[in-house]
Formats: C-alpha cells, sequence, structure tokens
C-alpha cells in the first residue's frame, strides 16, 4: 500500500469535516486524528465563525478531541490528516502534542506552515518534528476552497444595511 493509498480514507473523512464547516459560515477545512491502529480518534473542522472562536482551526479542534480520548495530551504514534496544510498555531500545536505524523491536502500559500511559507515542523530547534506527507487529494481541497470563496467574493456587499425593497 503505498502512503498515499494508506491516508486516503482519513483524508475524505477530513474532507466531510471540512463541508460540514459550511453550514456554519466558516471556511471548509476539516481534519482529522488517526492513532496507530487507524482509528480515528479526533475529528474537527474551522469553527471559528461558529463558536467565536480565533483559535477555532480544524486541526485544533481534532488535537483536542483525540487527546481527550486518549486521556492525555502526548499524541505520540498518532498522524493528523487535514485537508489544508497547518497554520503556523496549527503545525505548533501538532508539534507540541507529539503526533508522529501531518497528511495534508493543498497547500496555503498565504498561511502555510510545514513548508509554503514558514516549516515550523522542520525546525531544528525544536524537540519533535514530525514526518509529512503532502499533497493528497489536493485538487478536492482546492476546488472546496475555491466555491467557498467564490461565493464569498460573488456575494453583493451592501455594507451595514441590506436595501429595502
Amino acid at each position: 500500500m503505498t502512503p498515499a493509498n494508506r491516508w486516503e480514507a482519513p483524508m475524505r473523512a477530513a474532507l466531510e469535516e471540512g463541508r460540514a464547516a459550511l453550514a456554519t459560515g466558516d471556511v471548509p477545512i476539516g481534519a482529522v486524528v488517526v492513532d496507530p491502529s487507524g482509528a480515528v480518534i479526533g475529528r474537527g473542522r474551522n469553527v471559528r465563525e461558529a463558536e467565536a472562536d480565533p483559535t477555532g482551526h480544524a486541526e485544533v479542534v481534532a488535537l483536542r478531541e483525540a487527546a481527550k480520548a486518549r486521556g492525555e495530551w502526548r499524541l505520540e504514534g498518532c498522524t493528523l490528516v487535514v485537508t489544508l496544510e497547518p497554520c503556523t498555531m496549527c503545525a505548533g500545536a501538532a508539534v507540541l502534542a507529539r503526533v508522529e505524523r501531518i497528511v495534508f491536502g493543498a497547500f496555503d500559500d498565504k498561511a502555510g506552515a510545514v513548508g509554503s511559507l514558514w516549516d515550523v515542523v522542520r525546525d531544528r530547534r525544536l524537540n519533535h518534528r514530525p514526518e509529512v506527507v503532502a499533497g493528497l487529494l489536493a485538487e478536492e481541497q482546492r476546488a472546496l476552497l475555491e466555491d467557498f470563496f467564490g461565493a464569498q467574493r460573488g456575494a453583493p456587499d451592501f455594507g451595514e444595511d441590506p436595501p429595502r425593497l
């Protein structure tokens, strides 16, 4: 089994989490944490809008759920699977949680911290450096983001008060 095939089912689960974020107006990014046996022990989607939480990124939500499921913050042997390259906060959280690997879909040229803009997870000054698998099902995530942001830009901007008809 190739690494891509190994992580395809968890990535599809992460994509479903991302799609679920659309219902609350959040950016459609999803994540799952997989334990060494292959079981999903944490799921997350962006909830920044839904919960007015600046830390409500899919990765942080999934890592928190996985830590609760394990009963400890160390997620050694676990894999974080996320639809978009993690930002600095999320990459840092993954390093601090001691995940074994990060698998992500699309690269994020604006805020990516796993190789695009920064490379937090490979910084030799840190005491833990997870393996990285990049680009899995990237086109599906890219299309989801393009649809979301296209709809955002295409919506008429009426300012504070919509016009009364």
